[in-house]
């Protein structure tokens, strides 16, 4: 069996319902749209995992007297302001109000409640946020890492992402991560203390030499936590490097030759079998549970659900801002490098002296600019694919008629009897006939979006 590879995970607004429309038919055509939610990428950590390929700078770029800390803040600050000139010059001021706001990262919870308040006022000034939207932001769970949760929810945060990745200790410390198992305990108290009002936990599973019972322990301990959703992912070891996505205008970092050490170690101790039984053993166990997986990889208790990320997977509009994110227009597809250099200099954000509350010191007849990166117009044909399979990585599916023309009509006959799609009927609505990936269907969903491409 194929190694379950998760395609298309972001870390986007609606509360979602039973019933959300399925948007366009897949051969429709699209048109640029202003978004329905934000995304904030913030890339600090204190120590970077040696399986991540986020766009991370940690280590003396994050803490001490070279940290860039405060540039970036200014430096994003900055590009909000830009691209809200540029959504004003397209879609006029009077656009409708952010539905959700997501702080990712890196490490966004070692961002000042100063700085966070900066932010979500320049948010609200220029793009407006919706009463009740949903404010998500990210936190490892370590004491010296999570911020002062309090100090978040008064700046406007409503849902925590603690990355948690896993509650066995000896594999935290296989992975590189700093925390311990009652640290992710006592961050999400912390939560629950500070009155947020949805937590999410983030584990993984396919760890090297990770065990069925291991991964059945760290699923009962997160079940006793009682968070309100969990996102559970395949350890993924890629090479960006290899894919092209580096250099000066990649949406990457290079590999430390460190990092790909490991990696190549690590490959090694896993196994694609063991990762499919797994997948099917929390299946099984959250679905008796009672939780609702209604996405490939993400599990939820009713009204839980991240209304951001549904926003990607609904193929909305998108803004997004920070060295290496991406944005969606529902036309085009941009992106910023993710040299921070390249990012800091674009928008001209000063000096290393530079404090919060002062304006940002630039160079004399200089004016900021957008950051470099890049731009990707989809064809018809690409944006019927992804439609369709964006939608089923959603548990309602797609319409049936959606398999009546291409892309899906090519490869529905093959999908069902290969047991990777089934028909059914949502209880919940009088929709007609959808059709769903089964259990099987998203383990093997790489093979069958290959097909619709």
């Amino acid at each position: 069996m194929s190694k379950t590879q998760l395609p298309y995970d972001a870390q986007t607004p609606s509360r979602p319902t039973p019933s959300a429309p399925d948007g366009p038919a897949p051969s429709a055509p699209d048109r640029p749209a202003p978004p329905v939610a934000l995304y904030l990428h913030l890339p600090f950590c204190i120590a970077r995992c040696p399986y991540c390929d986020f766009v991370v700078y940690a280590g003396a770029n994050s803490r001490g007297p070279r940290a860039r800390t405060e540039r970036l803040y200014a430096a994003v600050d900055r590009e909000l302001e830009l691209r809200a000139d540029a959504l004003d010059r397209q879609f006029g001021r009077e656009r409708p109000p952010l539905a959700s706001v997501y702080f990712g990262g890196g490490t966004p919870s070692l961002v000042s409640r100063e700085w966070l308040e900066r932010l979500m006022a320049t948010i609200r000034a220029r793009y407006g946020v919706a009463p009740g939207a949903e404010v998500t932001l990210e936190a490892n769970p370590g004491p010296d890492e999570r911020g002062d949760l309090a100090d978040f929810v008064r700046a406007g945060v409503t849902r925590l992402s603690l990355g948690a990745q896993s509650l066995d200790a000896g594999e935290l410390r296989r992975i590189g991560r700093r925390h311990s198992p009652a640290d992710v305990a006592a961050a999400l108290a912390a939560a629950r203390e500070a009155a947020i009002a949805s937590v999410n936990l983030d584990l993984l599973y396919d760890v090297p030499g990770q065990s069925l019972g291991a991964w059945r322990g760290t699923l009962d301990a997160a079940l006793e936590l009682a968070p309100d959703h969990l996102s559970l992912y395949a350890l993924t070891l890629d090479d960006p490097d290899a894919e092209g996505l580096t250099g000066l205008g990649g949406d990457h970092l290079p590999t430390t030759p460190g990092a790909r050490r490991w990696r190549e170690r690590a490959r090694a101790e896993q196994d694609d079998d063991r990762a499919a039984e797994q997948y099917e053993f929390a299946t099984a166990m959250l679905a008796g549970a009672g939780w609702r997986g209604y996405e490939i990889s993400n599990w939820a208790r009713p009204g839980h659900e991240s209304r951001h990320n549904l926003a990607y997977w609904q193929r909305r509009p998108y803004e997004a801002v920070g060295p290496g994110a991406h944005a969606f227009n529902g036309v085009v597809r941009r992106w910023n490098a993710a040299n921070l250099g390249a990012y800091l200099e674009a928008l001209a954000v000063g000096t290393p002296g530079t404090t919060l509350g002062t304006a940002p010191g630039t160079t004399p007849g200089t004016t900021p600019v957008t950051p470099p990166g890049g731009e990707e117009h989809l064809t018809p044909e690409v944006a019927a694919a992804e439609r369709i399979i964006l939608a089923l990585r959603l548990d309602r599916g797609v319409p049936q008629a959606w398999a009546q023309v291409p892309p899906l009509a090519a490869v529905r006959e093959w999908a069902e009897t290969s047991g990777l799609l089934e028909a059914f009927l949502d209880a919940q609505t009088s929709d007609a006939p959808r059709l769903r990936l089964t259990t099987r269907g998203r383990l093997l969903s790489n093979e069958l979006f290959r097909r619709l491409v």
